[in-house]
Formats: C-alpha cells, sequence, structure tokens
C-alpha cells in the first residue's frame, strides 16, 4: 500500500517552496484551508468556487501499481486554458524520428558546452536538441536536449503532451512553478515535469547564463529501478524524492499557453494564469532530487562492476530488463578495487550512450570532457578511456582513493540515437575527439613467460 502525506501549502509568493518526501505515494495539499474536499473526489459544490478535474497519467484500467492520476481544485477549469490554438515555431526543438539532413557520419561525437545566447531567451527558446530517438507518434525513445537561457518566462506557459521531462541544471538555479506546486532546483539537483503538466521556468540567483540537459521521455515514466540483491536499501532512496506542496498563482493578465504534441507547436492567448490549481490529491505529481544523497555501491575486492548499478532512474520498456532510458550518474565515491583496473571498461554495447558532465573531471577521460559537455557513444560503437586515463589507471598505486568533487550522468536508450542538424554542425563539436585513443597503442609481446 503506498503512503499517503498530506501538508498545508505555502503561496505563490513564497521564496522557500516547500516539499513532501517520498516517491510514488499519494499525496494530498491544499493552499488553503478546507479547499480540499474530503471523502470523496467531485463534490456537487467545491469550496471557494472551485472546480474539480482530474489529471490522468495512465489508463484508468492500468494495474493498481501503474495507475497515476492525481484530482486537482482550481479556479478555472482547463478547458478556460486554451483557446483557438495557432502554430508555433521552436526550431532548434526536435523529435524522433530525427530525419534531420546533415552530412556527419556515423562515429563517436564530443561537444563543448553549447554557445552562449547572443539575445533574450527564455527555457523554451533555449532549448536544443542534440539526439532523438524512437518515435514520438508511438510513444517510444527519448530526446537529449541542452539548455542554455538568460530571460524568465513571466507570462508564457508550457505543457508537453509527447513525454514527461527531466530536468538537469548544469549552471544555475531555477525555479520551476507546475500546476501542482513550485519546485526549485540547482546543480546536482533534478526535477521530473509529468506528461501534460503546464508549468513555466524562470532564474534564481545572479549569472549571465543558466544551462542545464532535459531527457525527454517518450515511453512509460521514469520509476526507481528493481535492486535485486541490493535488497531494500542503498542507490536512490524513495524518502529522498521531494514533490511540492500546492501554491497557485491567480493573475488576470494577457498569457500565453504553448504546447508540443505529436512533435509540433501551438500556442493559445488566454487572459489569466493557467498555474491556479489550489489544492490536489493523487500519485501523478512533479519532483525534485538531490543527486548527493545517491548511496552508492561497488567492487570492494576487484574488477569495475557494471554502470547500471548507478542508475537513479528507469523508463522500462516492453521487454524486461531492456529499459526505454536510464537515467545514471557517475557521483563521488571511493575506489578500492584490488589488482583492478579501475575507470569503466572499453566497451561496446546495445544501448545508445549520451552523457553529461555537470562538474568536476569524468574518471574515464583525463582531457576534453568539460563541465557543460556533451559525448554520444551509440550502439555498438566502441568507447572507454582516453589514452591518457588508461596509462594513469594501469600504473597508479592501488590504494583507496575518494573520487571527489565529480558528477557525470548519462541518458541511455535501447534505440538508437539520431543526430539532429543542430548537433552535427554544432561549432562546439570537437572534431579531434577520436584523437584521445591514438595513444593506445599495439603492446602485445607473444613470448612464453611474459607479463
Amino acid at each position: 500500500m503506498l503512503d499517503k502525506a498530506r501538508s498545508t501549502a505555502v503561496d505563490a509568493v513564497a521564496d522557500e517552496p516547500q516539499y513532501m518526501p517520498g516517491f510514488g505515494n499519494d499525496f494530498e495539499t491544499e493552499s488553503l484551508p478546507g479547499a480540499l474536499p474530503q471523502g470523496q473526489n467531485s463534490p456537487q459544490k467545491c469550496n471557494y468556487g472551485l472546480y474539480a478535474e482530474q489529471l490522468s497519467g495512465s489508463p484508468f484500467t492500468a494495474p493498481r501499481g501503474t495507475n497515476e492520476r492525481s484530482w486537482l481544485y482550481r479556479i478555472r477549469p482547463s478547458v478556460r486554458h486554451t483557446g483557438r490554438f495557432s502554430n508555433a515555431e521552436y526550431p532548434f526543438w526536435k523529435s524522433a524520428p530525427c530525419l534531420d539532413d546533415h552530412s556527419l557520419p556515423l562515429g563517436q561525437l564530443r561537444w563543448s558546452p553549447i554557445p552562449s545566447p547572443a539575445k533574450e531567451l527564455d527555457f523554451l527558446a533555449g532549448l536544443r536538441t542534440m539526439t532523438a530517438a524512437g518515435d514520438v507518434m508511438t510513444q517510444v525513445g527519448m530526446a537529449a536536449h541542452a539548455y542554455v537561457f538568460n530571460a524568465d518566462m513571466i507570462d508564457d506557459y508550457f505543457f508537453n503532451a509527447d513525454g514527461e521531462l527531466l530536468v538537469v541544471p548544469q549552471l544555475g538555479a531555477i525555479r520551476i512553478f507546475t500546476e501542482m506546486g513550485i519546485i526549485d532546483i540547482e546543480p546536482s539537483e533534478i526535477c521530473l515535469v509529468p506528461r501534460g503538466m503546464i508549468f513555466k521556468v524562470s532564474r534564481l540567483g545572479d549569472g549571465p547564463e543558466w544551462r542545464g540537459y532535459i531527457c525527454e521521455n517518450y515511453g512509460a515514466k521514469f520509476t526507481l529501478p528493481d535492486r535485486g540483491p541490493i535488497g531494500a536499501n542503498c542507490l536512490a532512496n524513495p524518502r529522498d524524492f521531494k514533490t511540492p506542496v500546492a501554491a497557485y498563482e491567480d493573475k488576470e493578465t494577457s498569457c500565453r499557453l504553448h504546447v508540443k504534441w505529436c512533435g509540433k507547436f501551438y500556442v493559445t492567448e488566454i487572459g489569466h494564469s493557467p498555474l491556479d490549481v489550489v489544492a490536489w490529491h493523487g500519485n501523478y505529481a512533479p519532483f525534485k532530487y538531490d543527486l548527493r544523497t545517491f548511496a552508492p555501491v561497488g567492487a570492494i575486492l576487484f574488477d569495475h562492476p557494471d554502470p547500471s548499478i548507478f542508475t537513479v532512474l528507469t523508463a522500462p520498456s516492453g521487454e524486461a530488463g531492456t529499459a526505454n532510458v536510464d537515467f545514471v550518474i557517475f557521483p563521488p565515491r571511493w575506489l578500492v578495487a584490488e589488482h583492478t583496473f579501475r575507470p569503466p571498461w572499453y566497451h561496446r554495447n546495445i544501448m545508445s550512450e549520451f552523457m553529461g558532465l555537470i562538474h568536476g573531471q569524468y574518471d574515464a577521460k583525463e582531457e576534453g570532457f568539460v563541465p557543460g559537455g556533451m559525448s554520444l557513444h551509440n550502439m555498438m560503437l566502441p568507447h572507454g578511456p582516453d589514452a591518457m586515463g588508461f596509462e594513469k589507471a594501469s600504473n597508479v598505486e592501488l590504494k583507496p582513493v575518494k573520487l571527489d568533487h565529480t558528477m557525470a550522468f548519462m541518458f541511455e536508450t535501447r534505440f538508437p540515437q539520431q543526430l539532429t542538424r543542430y548537433a552535427a554542425e554544432l561549432e562546439t563539436r570537437q572534431d579531434n575527439y577520436l584523437e584521445c585513443w591514438d595513444g593506445l597503442e599495439r603492446r602485445f609481446d607473444g613470448t612464453p613467460g611474459i607479463k
């Protein structure tokens, strides 16, 4: 049985948002006393003149363990949050299947951070798709995006009908104001905004720009991975996930709601804020998670284990054990394995790996992979430590060492990640990336007895 958490909310002007702990819980929260009905979902008349509305994140007949819905009690029903739609353009946001025409051939790829904006951009305008995989129309696969922006969404709002958004800041803290409450996140924290949920993004703190990454998951929603023989604890623990309490925006001014639907964009003009949910209850909700609370497990005698032990969230596919998307991190940890090449080994994989670096240095790359940068190793393309990293790890004294001040991540999918034209032609693409392996020369000596 899922736990139930209850909270009375702060309002929309609160400086410090409040949260309820737990992953997948059935929550209830209200920002005005008595706004949440008790004992039923849809009374004849709701308190405060609110409207009752259900937001479903799964089919009605989904099994109880995967059935997701929330009841929202709002100032206007969401049918009043849309008028006539017009076509809109976000030319740098692409969806799968990605059919962009470019001349870059297959290969291992790496980029430095995307360029700073030359003009004022908000979160939506500052998003750039790097790869897309699967098919948005059949709700399988994902897209990997990078963002950089320098302006707030004030009277502009957005929801994505194509998938949920996993937001991974790299530079600068941001506020994500959703229908169901306010979430503040900083680098080394993440936020998940469910499919179909309205939100806007603003900047927190000072800085010339705010940067990060986004995984747009078209398929089954992210959930916690099964721990198997690890047991009941470690990795990402459910209590460390935080869901916002109810907070609403009562604003009667000209606003715009932007929508992504089947890979296309639309906008509608409305005369008020759509973030008007005063109370809600249910289990379909946004959440945040601090990656620094991830409890890693690893080798305590020899060999480097599979990277799957660093999975924070997984979005399952129809094939058991094969993810639509995995979100994997490489956090600070102790390296203690004996007689062992400690960095990740050389590898070819049926999965396709899009990787980013939040801060610090990734232990398999000595140079070139910088914070804000990205790499792509598509299915069955070999990859692994660069030549400098190999030499260092092969000859270092094997004493306990703490790998500290680092945080890298990976969006890994069972589908090939097709490159967008923007990514193929991006000026920060490191055309010399393959040279990082040039020093891996032949070392073989077949003489008997030679080690």
